[in-house]
């Protein structure tokens, strides 16, 4: 077994129930508790709340279930920007990590990415067979900075050929198409009740003004020097999430997207607690990170694996493919993982299959875009067949 199979669950108002990922065959829940603001500390009780759900789980259907990572543990915007009320900040979130290596609780997904998460233009494209799918178009995200968000000085950041195509789409789209784009682009995270406005991006772009790339890598590796050496003794290791798309965007710096981003990080803070999630689909939007190649490089330190695949097209184009099909050539990405746990001889890293497509009954559910249940279900269990696959035709 090269991977735990893992499935994220957004807790007890997630429309995907506990029962389900059971019947998907995963055991290993990825969750968070998305109810705690960003900043304030996660204490032992609310921990030990959401654990009790999955035991509870377990009493009614045998089939294990447990807590084998944290995505996210979010790190607050006054982190990433160096504000003087920073130590506060950065005391909270060692003491989370504490509490969860207290409560069992031994990996944490998080990221580094200013004011937004992953970014699609459309959380809701339709591909031939009438599934739906996440699609990130640079030509329309011009069309939101330029023309809906206005973001002073914005057409400085883009290829000139690529604003004239842009000004001559927008000239052309309708009011819906608009409106699918700016409420994809505002669309709130997981936990965030009240969403993304206009004013809330632009307000939180500002935030980010004067701030380069260079000065944000620093800002994170502060925080690393800080928090990492909590984490080692408490018993947790963290694992950075990949920009994603791993390129700048509206003006903002991204600096976990490539291999020489992983270089310096690892570089400035190598304790073993300071780690990957090795997600294919962030990595794999650029045509210029080698996948396999990485996961040889960074093995040792890839605490957490998402595998989903991506269609690149031209001009930063992409959309979230079949987890088998697409960009990634996932038969190499397993195979490398397989061959490199029989050589270390180490233990299955948490997986999970990622952003799966709207299909079938899912359509008509109010699931979080990439996160219907069987989508992913489907992914799982390609991902399943392709790791039995591998593992017996080597073994044999």
């Amino acid at each position: 077994m090269v991977f735990e199979q893992s499935w994220r669950w957004y807790g007890p108002q997630d429309p995907v129930k506990l029962e389900t990922i059971k019947q998907a065959g995963a055991n290993g829940v990825v969750t968070a508790l998305h109810h705690i603001p960003v900043g304030e500390i996660w204490t032992v009780e609310e921990i030990e709340k959401r654990k009790k759900l999955l035991e509870e789980s377990n009493k009614e259907h045998p089939f294990p279930l447990h807590w084998n990572v944290v995505e996210s543990l979010p790190v607050h915007e006054h982190i990433k920007q160096a504000r003087s009320d920073r130590g506060k900040y950065i005391e909270n979130y060692k003491q989370s990590l504490i509490n969860l290596g207290k409560c069992g609780i031994s990996r944490v997904c998080y990221n580094f990415m200013p004011v937004l998460d992953w970014l699609r233009t459309n959380v809701r494209y339709q591909l031939e067979d009438g599934s739906t799918a996440l699609l990130h178009n640079l030509e329309d995200l011009i069309i939101f900075d330029l023309f809906i968000l206005k973001r002073d000085n914005a057409e400085a950041d883009y290829d000139v050929e690529m604003v004239k195509k842009a000004r001559t789409k927008y000239a052309e789209m309708k009011q819906e198409e608009l409106d699918v784009l700016k409420q994809s682009l505002l669309m709130a995270l997981p936990g965030d009740k009240e969403g993304f406005t206009l004013e809330k991006l632009r307000n939180g772009l500002k935030d980010y003004e004067g701030i380069s790339a260079a000065q944000l890598r620093e800002h994170l590796v502060e925080f690393l020097a800080e928090v990492i050496p909590v984490a080692e003794e408490a018993g947790v290791v963290m694992a950075i999430h990949p920009d994603d798309p791993p390129w700048p965007v509206l003006g903002l710096p991204r600096v976990v997207s490539k291999a020489s981003d992983l270089d310096y990080i690892f570089n400035k803070v190598p304790q073993k607690a300071n780690g990957l999630t090795f997600c294919s689909g962030s990595l794999g939007a650029s045509e210029n990170n080698d996948l396999p190649e990485m996961i040889e490089a960074y093995y040792d330190m890839i605490h957490f694996v998402h595998l989903r695949s991506v269609q690149r097209g031209e001009n930063s184009r992409f959309y979230e493919a079949n987890h088998l099909e697409g960009s990634a050539e996932m038969y190499k990405l397993v195979r490398t993982f397989y061959e490199l746990q029989k050589k270390n001889n180490r233990q299955p890293i948490p997986m999970r299959p990622d952003h799966g497509h709207e299909m079938l009954d899912d359509q008509e559910k109010p699931f979080y875009p990439g996160y219907s249940a069987v989508g992913r279900l489907r992914g799982l269990a390609e991902l399943r067949g392709l790791e039995f696959g591998i593992i017996k035709s080597l073994e044999n």
